[in-house]
C-alpha cells in the first residue's frame, strides 16, 4: 500500500505552522489571565457573547459529558465565519491543541488557535476523533424530514435564538465545530457516525481569539450522545450544561503577537487583467 501524504502540507513558516512555544504558554499559564466573563448554558439552549482579540474563551462540560455546537464570526463583519470544510482540509476532520479555526472567504485567516484541550482523546479502537468537523449541527428541518415531528431546541434553533439580539439572522448561522463530540466514518460505508461524549465534570477547550469575534454555543438537546438521536433506538440522552468563561491575558504573553490580516489574493478572479500584465 502506497503511503498517503496529506493533499495541504505546511511549509516552513506557514501560517498552518503555529508558534507552539507562545501558544503552549497561553494554554499553559492560567495564572496569567484574568476572567472577565463567565455564563452556564443551560440544557438545550443557547448562548452568544463577545470574545476581545487576544484573549482566551474557556468552555467547560460543567457537570459531566455533554456535546456543545459552537459558531464563530468575526465580531466586525459576520460575513467573515468559521469556514469548517477548510479547516478540515488544512489541519484535520478533528482538532485539538494548536490547530486553528479559519474563516470563509474572500478573507481565510485564523479566527481562533486552540491554546489547551484536557480531553486529549486521540483516536479510539474504531478510528474514532473528538471535536468534530465532519458533521454540523442537528436542526428542525432534519428533524422534521425524519420523525415528523416539530421539536425547537435543537442546536440551529438554540443558536438562532442566541444571536438574534447581536443583529444577525438565521442564515448567517453556519457549519459548527461540535465540541466534546466524538466521531467517525464507517469503514464499510463511509457513513457518519457519534459515540457517547467521554467529558467529565470539569473539562475543558480552550481558543485564544485572533481577532475580535462573536461566538455562539449551544448546549446540544442530544446531551452526552449516549441515547440515539433518530433511528429505532432513538430517545432522550442525558442533557447538563456548558459553561463559558473569557479570560484577558497578561500582557507579556502577547509580546510581539497581532491579529493577522485577511487573505493577500487581490480579488481579481480573472475579470480585471492588472496594468503590465497579459491576458491568458
Amino acid at each position: 500500500m502506497s503511503e498517503l501524504v496529506p493533499c495541504y502540507q505546511a511549509t516552513e513558516g506557514s501560517p498552518l505552522q503555529v508558534d507552539r512555544e507562545r501558544y503552549g504558554r497561553i494554554g499553559a499559564e492560567a495564572g496569567a489571565r484574568t476572567r472577565v466573563h463567565a455564563h452556564v448554558i443551560p440544557p438545550r439552549s443557547g448562548y452568544a457573547w463577545h470574545v476581545p482579540a487576544g484573549h482566551v474563551c474557556r468552555v467547560t462540560t460543567v457537570e459531566g459529558p455533554q456535546v456543545g455546537d459552537l459558531c464563530i464570526w468575526s465580531a466586525a463583519n459576520p460575513r467573515e465565519r468559521l469556514w469548517a470544510s477548510r479547516t478540515r482540509q488544512l489541519h484535520r476532520a478533528h482538532v485539538t491543541t494548536f490547530d486553528r479555526l479559519w474563516s470563509t472567504l474572500p478573507y481565510l485567516r485564523p479566527l481562533a488557535t486552540i491554546v489547551a484541550d484536557s480531553i486529549a482523546y486521540g483516536v479510539d479502537e474504531d478510528g474514532a476523533r473528538c471535536h468534530d468537523l465532519l458533521g454540523t449541527r442537528c436542526d428542525p428541518y432534519v428533524n422534521t424530514l425524519l420523525t415528523g415531528e416539530q421539536y425547537d431546541f435543537h442546536c440551529h434553533s438554540n443558536i438562532v435564538r442566541a444571536v438574534l439580539p447581536f443583529g444577525l439572522r438565521e442564515d448567517d448561522v453556519h457549519d459548527v465545530i461540535n465540541l466534546f463530540q466524538v466521531t467517525g466514518l464507517t469503514p464499510d460505508g463511509d457513513q457518519y457516525y457519534v459515540k457517547p461524549c467521554p467529558a467529565k465534570a470539569g473539562d475543558h477547550i480552550e481558543l485564544f481569539a485572533e481577532i475580535d469575534l462573536l461566538m455562539a454555543l449551544s448546549a446540544c438537546p442530544g446531551g452526552d450522545l449516549s441515547v440515539p438521536i433518530w433511528g429505532p433506538d432513538a430517545g432522550p440522552s442525558p442533557c447538563r450544561p456548558l459553561g463559558v468563561e473569557v479570560f484577558r491575558l497578561d500582557e507579556r504573553l502577547l509580546d510581539g503577537w497581532s491579529s493577522p490580516p485577511v487573505a493577500a489574493y487581490a480579488g481579481l478572479h480573472g475579470m480585471t487583467v492588472p496594468s503590465g500584465a497579459d491576458a491568458a
